[in-house]
């Protein structure tokens, strides 16, 4: 996609907030790829830069891209606007991924995003906000489409019962951007990938299953797992960026092809290492969460609701998935299938083992 098909030219700048993260690398290389060569990457001084160091190097090299790294917080206003100087594109990766309190999510999401925005309406070159949010944000108990998840589908308000601080954060984090959207005029779009996996990210997703005890619970069963491969997440948020004409619009990201939980599960047990896994059927893991719930109210918090029934709902219940409308309106295709995307997934953990 190049010239008059996208909203922005290759020399145009691009921002990348959250740069060193898990996809900020991958997205650097699928922007070059898509015609731009101006990107200004945007980190933490206390990130681990070295993945995105070596993509940069490569995008360099190969391509003459022109790629400035910028070292800041978006919590500091000045770095804010020192961040979109001159910017027609923002890409919002930087999030709250270890906080454990929602005020501290609260604060590296939603506080950091509000700034951000307060920069971005403030300049007269942006052209496009876009906002990665995610699939935690989806309450999936009361959803009109029954087991189909799709861009339309309720969100999970209040969030902060889920006692997950960081739907809480995606969730309030996605209110102030649609927000800045109405009352501003700021043109946004955003992107809710599903789980992201691939180098980087090998750890099981606790929609397959929780690790306790030493014994793996598995959740998922026959369950549809929203998987998305690290270069097609990466290729969808680019084109996030550069489409015309789909302002305002939200974009939920998957692959073709889903694994069930349970297939997933024994790839992995037969690719990367056998552990022992005990199966937990849907009425019993739902009845065992509303357990969890129940006692902790009645323990008054003594015993937090890791475990509750929005939780369930949210990650274990039965759905369907579609990525129809980033086919569709971003002309978006995976660009790795499903099998091969496992085949670099598991060799990707196996290295972690063998490293480790």
């Amino acid at each position: 996609m190049t010239g008059t098909s996208q909203i922005v030219g290759a020399d145009d700048l691009a921002l990348i907030t959250g740069a060193s993260g898990f996809i900020g690398a991958r997205l650097v290389e699928r922007l070059v790829a898509r015609g731009l060569r101006n990107l200004r990457c945007f980190a933490r001084p206390s990130s681990n830069t070295s993945r995105l160091e070596a993509a940069v190097a490569a995008v360099r090299k190969d391509h003459g891209a022109r790629v400035e790294l910028m070292s800041g917080n978006l919590l500091s206003r000045d770095d804010c606007a020192r961040a979109v100087r001159d910017v027609a594109v923002v890409y919002h990766l930087a999030a709250a991924r270890g906080e454990k309190s929602i005020p501290d999510a609260f604060m590296n999401s939603v506080v950091t995003t509000r700034n951000l925005l307060e920069a971005c309406v403030r300049s007269s070159s942006l052209r496009r906000f876009v906002s990665v949010s995610s699939f935690s944000v989806y309450s999936n108990r009361n959803n009109p489409n029954g087991r189909l998840l799709d861009e339309s589908s309720p969100i999970d308000t209040p969030a902060a019962v889920r006692n997950d601080a960081y739907a809480f954060a995606k969730v309030k984090q996605d209110e102030i951007v649609r927000e800045y959207g109405a009352d501003r005029g700021l043109p946004f779009v955003v992107v809710r990938p599903g789980y992201v996996y691939g180098e980087g990210n090998e750890k099981i997703t606790g929609r397959v299953g929780v690790d306790t005890l030493g014994i793996f619970m598995h959740m998922g069963g026959s369950n549809r797992i929203p998987f998305t491969f690290i270069d097609n997440c990466a290729d969808a948020i680019a084109l996030a960026g550069l489409v015309p004409g789909i302002e305002g619009e939200i974009f939920n990201i998957v692959d073709d092809d889903l694994p069930t939980s349970r297939k997933f599960l024994r790839l992995y047990k037969r690719n990367v290492k056998r552990f022992p896994s005990i199966y937990v059927p849907h009425a019993l893991s739902l009845a065992l969460c509303s357990l969890w719930e129940k006692y902790s109210d009645w323990s008054q918090g003594q015993l937090p609701p890791a475990f509750n029934r929005r939780g369930w709902h949210a990650y274990w219940k039965k759905t369907r998935y579609t990525n129809e409308k980033a086919k569709r309106r971003l002309g978006w295709q995976p660009l790795v299938a499903a099998p091969k995307a496992l085949d670099l997934y598991f060799e990707s953990c196996r290295q972690k083992l063998r490293r480790a």
